[in-house]
């Protein structure tokens, strides 16, 4: 019998080719792009879940607030890890992590160029013991016990040595001092789905640095901290044990440093305080000032997993559409079926086996296109993106998926036509009349949801092009970046000397603080008198050189820049207009503001700079436009970063070929980095830049589908109004006249899921845009405009098959009954 019912169903679909390719295709589009989407939005919640011990790993974090200083941090100071576990038992272990930066590397003995090694962290000796990766070769409890001792991953092993087991007790040299590291431990690749990533590990154990930390919790912010809690331990009530902790080791600091009370710095309407973050919350919940790499969005999950939804919804509703449409034309099958004995029963089970035939035909095809697309999709949306062959759950949905699409389009034809009579259906009448009014709610539908993803799509990119295009308070055009100066040791000097003797370098500045996100800050308290006590301005601490404002392009607003030839510049400050505000000046030029040189809780007056305004720069943005511009300061002093070029003209080639000679002759045996200022900024805003890219792909994938259900209900009026096209060609009607008349009714449609969808979609891009502390003004032309665009392809999908319809000879629409 099944065989019988697959065989009539193959039958039907060959007969009805335009319906039955509308139907496969559509469906297959649709589930095609929520399974790619799906698969990027598991990957996204997947981030730290490899780690058997997740659930048992919290975070502290940081957060001040001081007047207009805010600031908040996903790493604390060097004491909080190991006072918090002596003094809360809950915790079994704990580690410490801080970003090492850019490591010259080369084998020992070897004289070829060093490689540039990007991925290097300095860990506590119990990293492994919070990350349990698995280890290839050596010992992961005394890998990073001590100083000069290297703990590397598969990748690296395999780049320096042939195999881990060989790199074993090897020496690399590391760094501009030509550090001799000793592998101790070969670990399996981190995962990419990590919040973190790392090729080599060296130990903070000896770390000189770490010996001299202050003894202060929210004061010196720079090491990122895991505790592992002990099984069993309830995580609310270790957050409020923890939070009494860090708030009697804030007062601590707040006593010493302002002369205040944790009570009264709150009710002054300032904060300072501690709270613990999820490992597996880090990736998509934790938009921190400081992180160990780029974060993902939770709010982009849920955009995705809505756009997924709508599509696969379009997809059903198109298939719902055509399936009913073109069983209003098989009513007289129906009923000869049932004359020849054909029962309820068995019409039923033949019409839902032809849904659960096409169904099963689209996700066949879906996934085949899906996996066809994944590779481009994955390089598109920046994650390493895999189909679940292997996955039961996969099979189960596509499964489930399968049968829930074939059941629920087939339930019309199989219900509603196979319990009609056969006289009254041999008769012409049907009953069928008042699904138009369903179909035409579903076309509402749809198309209200796609006229949301067009809106969403031009507002996106909007708000991309007004941060692209917004002056930022700095000229970044025309600026290279020479990111590794500081392998150059003193040498640098001598190459910032000699690009300045380029005739197409206009100048040139050598500092560690840049306008860039995630670039080094210094922070700063300034007072009126020479205490902290009292004092309420924070500010960051820049230090320069005299030319860092005319090489970034910046604008003096009043008083003037830095002169080298002025000895009193040495303890000279510029500010920026915020910092200005803060400081309460109404002329801000030559006060006097006083700085602790020792950085130090109990500084001594004599400990205590003086330092002038001079100038005022006008505001520049050095985070990312999600965040406001705080106050800052410039000041004179040594900073062996970043050496920024300013090119005198468009023409990089002469620059880039002198520049690369010149480090070559510095020192041959390791390599440059540079960078253009513009394209790394523009490469702060890739997350913004794909969700823009992937919303109107699908977007438009929304509307392909959406238009192939459009057409096909067209070509399903028009079949059943051929003789009323017919009679009214006989009695007059222009082509243009009934093309207009069919058109018009879609149209109608299409306008009211235009007025639907506008609010929804305001509604929705408001709340995306609150993420920017500056944004671009939503305006009504974009509404306008992308209803336009919805009119058009509805006119152009309806339009001709309408335009089809009326050019048929009259003759042929009436010659047959």
């Amino acid at each position: 019998m099944l065989q019988n019912y697959l065989k009539l169903a193959f039958r039907n679909l060959s007969k009805s080719r335009l319906y039955s390719t509308l139907n496969i295709s559509g469906l297959a589009i649709g589930v095609a792009a929520c399974l790619l989407i799906m698969l990027f939005v598991a990957h996204e919640w997947s981030y730290d879940r490899w780690n058997p011990l997740a659930d048992r790993i919290v975070r502290p974090t940081y957060q001040i607030r001081i007047n207009g200083f805010e600031e908040n941090h996903g790493s604390v100071d060097a004491i909080v890890g190991p006072e918090a576990a002596a003094s809360l038992p809950e915790i079994q272990a704990w580690c410490r992590i801080r970003n090492a930066g850019n490591w010259p590397t080369r084998r020992e003995g070897q004289s070829e160029e060093s490689n540039q090694e990007e991925k290097v962290l300095a860990v506590d000796s119990s990293f492994f013991e919070v990350f349990p990766l698995k280890i290839l070769a050596g010992n992961e409890n005394q890998g990073l016990n001590q100083p000069g001792l290297l703990a590397i991953s598969r990748s690296m092993a395999e780049r320096y040595f042939s195999s881990p087991e060989q790199a074993l007790g090897q020496t690399l040299v590391m760094g501009r001092e030509n550090q001799r590291q000793q592998i101790s431990v070969v670990f399996e690749d981190i995962p990419d789905n990590t919040h973190f990533h790392a090729d080599a590990l060296l130990p903070l154990t000896g770390n000189e640095e770490l010996k001299n930390a202050p003894p202060y919790w929210g004061y010196n912010n720079i090491y990122f901290t895991y505790f592992l809690l002990r099984k069993g331990t309830e995580k609310a009530a270790f957050a409020e044990k923890f939070t009494a902790l860090a708030t009697n080791k804030v007062g601590s600091l707040l006593k010493d440093l302002f002369a205040t009370s944790t009570a009264d710095f709150e009710k002054s309407g300032k904060l300072a305080r501690f709270d613990l973050q999820n490992l597996t919350d880090l990736h998509l919940h934790s938009a921190k000032q400081s992180e160990l790499a780029a974060n993902g969005n939770i709010r982009y999950v849920w955009i995705f997993s809505a756009i997924a939804f709508f599509i696969l919804l379009i997809a059903c509703i198109n298939f719902m559409n055509l399936a009913t449409a073109r069983s209003a034309g098989r009513s007289r099958e129906v009923g000869v079926r049932k004359v020849l004995g054909s029962t309820r029963g068995a019409l039923t089970r033949q019409f839902l086996a032809e849904s659960l035939l096409l169904s099963a035909i689209s996700m066949t095809l879906a996934i085949g296109l899906a996996a066809v697309a994944l590779p481009a999709f994955s390089e598109l949306a920046g994650r390493p993106l895999a189909m679940p062959w292997s996955s039961p759950i996969f099979w189960t949905a596509v499964l489930g998926g399968t049968a829930a699409v074939g059941l629920l389009a087939g339930s019309y034809p199989a219900f509603f036509l196979s319990a009609f009579q056969p006289i009254k259906v041999l008769k012409g009448i049907t009953g069928t009349s008042g699904k138009g009014n369903f179909r035409n709610g579903l076309v509402v539908f749809q198309f209200a949801i796609s006229t949301v993803l067009i809106i969403s799509t031009v507002l996106v990119y909007s708000q991309l092009q007004y941060m692209q295009q917004k002056s930022l308070g700095f000229d970044k055009s025309q600026v290279v970046l020479i990111e590794n100066a500081n392998a150059l040791g003193e040498r640098a000097t001598i190459l910032e000397t000699e690009m300045r003797r380029n005739a197409h370098v206009e100048s040139v500045t050598r500092t560690n603080y840049l306008p860039l996100p995630n670039k080094d800050r210094g922070n700063s308290i300034l007072s009126s008198t020479r205490t902290t006590r009292g004092a309420n301005t924070v500010l960051q601490r820049w230090q320069v050189d005299a030319n860092y404002i005319r090489t970034l392009g910046m604008q003096i607003q009043s008083g003037r820049d830095f002169d080298p030839a002025r000895v009193t510049d040495s303890v000279a400050i510029i500010v920026n207009e915020i910092a200005a505000k803060q400081l309460g000046f109404a002329d801000p030029i030559g006060q006097k503001m006083y700085r602790s040189k020792s950085n130090a809780v109990d500084s001594k007056p004599e400990d205590f700079e003086e330092l002038t305004i001079i100038g005022v720069v006008r505001d520049f943005h050095f985070e990312s436009l999600h965040h406001p511009i705080g106050g800052l300061y410039l000041q004179l002093g040594p900073s062996n970063g970043t050496i920024c070029l300013r090119m005198a003209g468009q023409d990089a080639a002469p620059v880039i070929a002198d520049l690369e000679q010149k480090w070559q002759s510095l020192t041959p045996d390791r390599p440059i980095s540079y960078h253009f200022m513009d394209e790394t900024l523009n490469r702060n805003y890739a997350a913004e830049q794909r969700v823009g890219l992937i919303a109107s792909i699908f977007a438009l994938l929304s509307v392909l589908v959406s238009c192939l259900g459009l057409f096909g209900l067209a070509v399903f009026a028009t079949e059943q109004r051929t003789k009323e096209i017919g009679i009214r060609k006989v009695l007059g009607a222009s082509v243009a006249g009934i093309t207009g008349m069919l058109t018009k009714d879609f149209l109608k449609l299409v306008v009211v899921a235009i007025v639907i969808a506008s609010p929804v979609a305001y509604w929705a891009m408001h709340k995306w845009l609150a993420d920017f502390a500056y944004r671009m003004e939503i305006q009504w032309w974009m509404f306008v405009l992308a209803g336009l665009a919805a009119m058009s392809i509805a006119v152009l999908t309806v339009g001709s098959q309408s335009i089809k319809a009326a050019l048929v000879n009259p003759v042929k629409s009436l010659k047959s009954e």
